[in-house]
């Protein structure tokens, strides 16, 4: 529902932060990863998800979008709900965990409060083949001036094709056409070839 929610940072602890933005003050959980992250300007921005339940709505903040993209990844889980996940994100870094997750490391989750070893095994079995389809670099901040190429990679991922895959196959219609390719144009050709 909520994208990111950008304003002045009125208050910040370990736990929450309060962003007035608009006139309204939101009530924001974050990780110990974000809370690090937040500096004493004035403004902030934080990429959120809502999770509603039947007797409360609880806003949930991350510094970027890749922290956030985890995140989703972690809840998806079942056992692991939004509280877990959250303490995942603060026990460790967003890039352990899916270093920890790829590797299959599950002494390193394990570790993780909250965290027994079936879970940390579930995580693992989950999770594993959907981050190294995603690629390493998918926790890493987007980059503000994307290219067609970009763009039409992040859009192929998105629908769940190889990133390895789609890269050469782009690399290959960009190649073949010398003339600068649309976004559109780019993503047809590719998904010809896939």
């Amino acid at each position: 529902m909520y994208a990111y929610i950008d304003g002045k940072l009125v208050f910040k602890s370990a736990a929450f932060v309060v962003i007035d933005a608009g006139g309204v003050g939101y009530h924001i959980n974050i990780s110990l990863n974000t809370y690090s992250r937040l500096t004493n300007s004035e403004r902030c921005k934080l990429f959120t998800w809502l999770h509603v339940k039947e007797d409360a709505h609880t806003l949930y903040g991350f510094a970027d979008e890749g922290e956030r993209r985890l995140f989703l990844h972690l809840i998806s889980i079942p056992g692991i709900g939004p509280n877990t996940g959250r303490m995942m994100l603060s026990s460790i870094t967003p890039e352990e965990i899916q270093h920890a997750i790829i590797s299959g490391n599950v002494s390193l989750i394990q570790r993780i409060k909250g965290i027994g070893p079936k879970s940390a095994q579930r995580v693992i079995l989950e999770l594993q083949d959907k981050l190294r389809k995603e690629g390493a670099d998918t926790l890493s901040a987007s980059p503000l001036n994307k290219t067609a190429k970009d763009e039409a990679l992040s859009a192929l991922v998105m629908l769940g094709f190889a990133r390895n895959a789609a890269e050469k196959v782009l690399e290959q219609e960009i190649n073949k056409n010398s003339d600068d390719l649309t976004v559109e144009q780019l993503i047809k050709f590719a998904l010809k070839s896939l």
